[in-house]
């Protein structure tokens, strides 16, 4: 039994997210015990957008649902319409090109607000926070980012630092893959309070 069992975490993705972002969180919850969920969204823009049907596919080409990993084990998927934020602990928005098409989807940037009103934690690295910039949330906020995210917060009206990872309340945000062990360690701690 891991000291996260019992906590449900989201995973939101949409296309072309980036691969190592989404995997590594959820693995590294999931070896803690926590409910990993994938919401893969189907917007954005696909390396192959002739192709109808194709799964939502990370920049490096890892699919959800993957296809080295069984559902069931490490992770469920789940429809953005069946998410009860009431029922959620945490939320964990990936970079790559996803969070662009994300941010321009009412659902989720409802479901994003939902989870910020309840005081769910709300965990978002690379280009992920434009997700939060777009959500309404981040004014006041201290808040990192990828380098090229820098300005949208800034001019949204977040407190910018160039750190590894930034926790301001319910909301924790980080810079790139490297900073990955801290923010997956941050998110463990907040689960915990």
């Amino acid at each position: 039994m891991g000291k996260l069992e019992g906590k449900r975490v989201v995973f939101l993705v949409g296309q072309e997210f980036e691969d190592i972002e989404l995997w590594y969180p959820l693995l590294r919850l999931s070896e803690e015990g926590a409910e990993a969920i994938i919401v893969a969204v189907d917007t954005g823009l696909h390396t192959r957008p002739a192709v109808k049907g194709k799964y939502v596919t990370g920049r490096f080409g890892t699919t959800v649902p993957p296809l080295v990993h069984e559902e069931g084990k490490r992770f469920t998927l789940a429809k953005l319409e069946g998410i009860d934020s009431g029922k959620i602990d945490a939320m964990v928005i990936p970079g790559g090109f996803s969070p662009d098409a994300l941010r321009i989807h009412q659902g989720c940037l409802d479901l994003v607000r939902s989870l910020y009103e309840k005081n769910k934690i709300i965990a978002a690295i690379c280009h992920g926070p434009q997700v939060l910039i777009s959500a309404g949330i981040v004014r006041g906020k201290s808040t990192t980012s990828y380098e090229a995210a820098r300005d949208d917060l800034i001019n949204a009206g977040a407190n910018y630092e160039d750190s590894p990872v930034i926790v301001d309340g319910n909301i924790i945000t980080s810079r790139v893959p490297d900073d990955l062990p801290d923010f997956c360690l941050k998110i463990i701690e907040k689960l915990l309070e």
